[in-house]
């Protein structure tokens, strides 16, 4: 029985939220299904699903945020020419 209680104290003492919060902007790209994501794999507990859930997120998490990456770039760049307008016209205007 001691060793039993052992076991599960293992089990419960060290869950991997933290290890899990690694994927954890992919859950944020999912409508903010961060609980879900979490609770997933948490309940969970086999390694071999954890893996199997970031290896299968990765690549389509990867791309979802390659887009984000690009369209923020776009609008940095937007973003960039509006101020270099502005600071001309001020120039000018001095």
């Amino acid at each position: 029985m001691e060793k039993r209680l052992g076991t599960s104290e293992d089990t419960t003492d060290p869950p991997p939220p933290k290890e899990v919060e690694i994927p954890k902007p992919q859950a944020e790209d999912v409508e903010e299904g961060e609980v879900y994501g979490m609770g997933d794999i948490v309940t969970t507990t086999g390694d071999v699903d954890v893996v199997e859930e970031e290896s299968h997120f990765t690549s389509e998490s990867a791309q979802i945020l390659i887009g984000d990456i690009m369209g923020c770039n776009r609008d940095l760049e937007n973003i960039k020419e509006n101020i270099n307008d502005v600071q001309q016209k001020n120039e000018e205007h001095h």
